[in-house]
């Protein structure tokens, strides 16, 4: 999926420049979507799944296309090709794994307009996007800081990529703006969609004593950990509280249908030029789910004062002074990270009890 992220370091030397190269205005908009996992994972594709029926309101985007559960790497250049094939000039590749194969079909296919998420590679009729998902992580923290009494709080994380450090460490900064005595204690799976591995993750941090919950994965398995534990969760992707009534407090989501409709207005237009998107809070791409009635009113008060201001520009999640786990100053007072800083993170932050695994 998104694992070879570790390449984002490299974003910043190609990141949010347009060129040129403009494809022609198209009267009608065919769209077609990779999924690296089933529709019905209720996080990741799903959410995608979510953005591409809201962008299939316009009224020129015809029904689209979307093929779930795709390997990445050279197979998916077959599934990119049968898109094409078909008549498809808008297509999506929602997963880092498939930058080469998008990048390759597109080379000999100028007249179509391809939109990979997460990667770094770009051509005349190639962009990519993704989200700033760490500003609703920090504020996830912020809750998490606030409900948890034993001060231990668990995080199932998938890979140790920058996205996933990144998330863990704004997470891990919210929690500990309002509970510095708190931790958060991070166990690896080493997949994105396991629901069984991602349940032996979740139990084994409830085991410890945490008596709250979240998660970097695909999968609802923590969400159900903590329900049949008596912990409190915070979500990921999507609203998941259906899958824990009583232990759901929120969750970071993704609202892809604000991007996938822009996309698609722009195609229409014909002013779809080849560019580099992260948006944040403030564009709507990411956002904090509406709370659980768990969650106090003064929490709620704050959080959404919080939430205010980043998308202000007046609060930064990483501003310094920044510690790491080993009590080096990362971020200076005063500073904020650069966006390139930030897509390589590779260190945690204090508060934080785990290793990052090469």
């Amino acid at each position: 999926m998104k694992k070879a992220a570790l390449l984002l370091l490299v974003i910043l030397t190609v990141c949010f420049s347009g060129n040129a190269f403009a494809v022609a205005a198209a009267k009608e908009i065919k769209t077609g979507f990779i999924y690296v996992g089933p529709v019905g994972d209720a996080g990741w594709t799903y959410a995608h799944d979510q953005g591409r029926q809201e962008m299939e309101q316009l009224s020129y985007v015809k029904p689209s296309t979307f093929i779930e559960t795709v390997p990445e790497g050279a197979e998916s250049a077959r599934v990119i090709n049968g898109l094409v094939r078909k008549g498809h000039n808008l297509i999506f590749t929602t997963s880092f794994g498939y930058m080469d194969a998008t990048i390759d079909v597109a080379k000999r296919n100028k007249d179509v307009v391809f939109m990979h998420c997460s990667g770094f590679k770009t051509a005349e009729n190639v962009g990519t996007y993704f989200g700033r998902m760490y500003e609703p992580r920090y504020l996830s923290g912020i809750v998490a800081g606030k409900m948890t009494k034993k001060n231990i709080i668990g995080y199932v994380a998938a890979f140790p990529i920058p996205e996933v450090i990144r998330g863990i460490n704004a997470f891990t900064l919210g929690v500990q703006s309002v509970n510095p005595k708190a931790e958060v204690r991070v166990v690896w799976t080493q997949t994105w969609f396991d629901p069984g591995v991602e349940r032996d993750a979740a139990d084994s941090l409830l085991d410890v004593g945490a008596d709250v919950l979240t998660m970097h994965q695909d999968a609802p398995a923590t969400m159900q950990a903590a329900e049949a534990r008596g912990a409190y969760v915070i979500g990921y992707n999507s609203d998941m509280r259906s899958f824990a009534p009583n232990a759901f407090l929120t969750a970071p989501i993704w609202n892809w249908g604000a991007l996938y409709t822009k996309l698609a207005e722009e195609v229409h237009n014909g002013t779809w030029k080849s560019k580099q998107i992260w948006w944040g809070m403030k564009e709507n791409l990411v956002d904090l789910a509406a709370f659980s009635a768990k969650v106090p009113a003064d929490v709620q008060a704050l959080v959404t004062e919080k939430a205010n201001a980043i998308k202000a520009g007046s609060l930064h999640p990483f501003a310094g002074p920044i510690k790491d786990q080993s009590g080096n100053v990362v971020v200076a007072a005063g500073q904020t990270p650069q966006d390139g800083d930030l897509l390589g993170m590779n260190y945690f932050v204090e508060g934080v009890q785990g290793t990052i695994s090469k």
